[in-house]
């Protein structure tokens, strides 16, 4: 398990009768950007889901680098990994500032969120907070809308700030599903390059999910390809994918070629 930051061996998991996953096995590399990649129905959003304790393996074991994710306590676990899923919401008149303040929820003493006084003790924490979700905004580019509303900001920032939610939270280990869904172009490439930067500036290990391949080509390091709960490649992306894997993960023939050094499905 050494330099791996989740290990998963033998496992299992099912939907009712439907059997998802029986004896998968990966290992994701710390300190990179991870993007899970395959058709619908893949496995890779269940995976997603064993792996940010949003499901129990129903056998098997998933290690978050020695430890095993389901003997980790919620609070705990947050403190190692940040996720932002796929779907959220907030309440309307809820700020900018105050939503990435609850990044820094697991980072509470049971004194501070009751309101009880705490001294000197209580302060500094208070002054971490402060410092983290400064950083957090400044890093996501929102310092001028911290004042105001998530509700009334563009579909791009609002991801961005649920994206300094999570870093607030001080983690090393970030989860995305799906960040670039429902957004357009511009603000697509604006979320993966705010990935980029996490990962290579400030040494964060990034796994997220993305359904388009290019994109997963060109800002990963390394790609897990998931085809009916198997993983059918996985390593650097220029190794992985090919147009075998591409007709195998999604079942269509579709030529490679190469833009800048790095492959390019030919997607039409």
């Amino acid at each position: 398990m050494a330099n791996s930051v989740f290990t998963i061996t033998d496992l299992g998991f099912s939907y009712g009768s439907t059997r998802v996953f029986d004896g998968l096995s990966l290992t994701v590399p710390e300190g990179a950007v991870t993007t899970l990649i395959g058709a619908n129905g893949s496995g890779k959003t269940t995976l997603f889901n064993l792996m940010s304790k949003g499901l129990k393996p129903s056998s098997g074991t998933v290690f978050l680098r020695r430890g095993n994710v389901a003997d980790l306590r919620l609070r705990d676990y947050a403190k190692l990994v940040a996720i932002v899923h796929q779907n959220n919401t907030a309440p309307f008149d809820l700020t900018v500032e105050r939503l990435v303040g609850y990044g820094r929820f697991p980072h509470r003493g049971r004194s501070r969120l009751l309101g009880a006084s705490g001294g000197e003790g209580r302060r500094a924490s208070g002054e971490e907070d402060e410092r983290m979700v400064d950083w957090a905004i400044g890093v996501c580019g929102l310092s001028e809308v911290r004042s105001r509303t998530v509700a009334s900001l563009s579909g791009g920032q609002r991801q961005r700030v649920w994206i300094a939610m999570a870093l607030a939270q001080g983690s090393k280990v970030l989860l995305l599903d799906e960040p670039t869904t429902y957004l357009d172009v511009r603000f697509q490439l604006d979320i993966l390059r705010l990935v980029r930067r996490l990962n290579e500036e400030f040494g964060m290990t990034v796994i997220m999910v993305l359904h388009d391949i290019n994109q997963a080509l060109r800002y990963s390091d390394h790609l897990i390809a998931l085809s009916q709960g198997r993983v059918v490649g996985q390593g650097a992306p220029e190794d992985v994918v090919t147009p075998q894997l591409i007709e195998e993960v999604y079942g269509v023939s579709l030529d490679i070629a190469h833009v800048g050094g790095k492959p390019f499905v030919l997607a039409v």
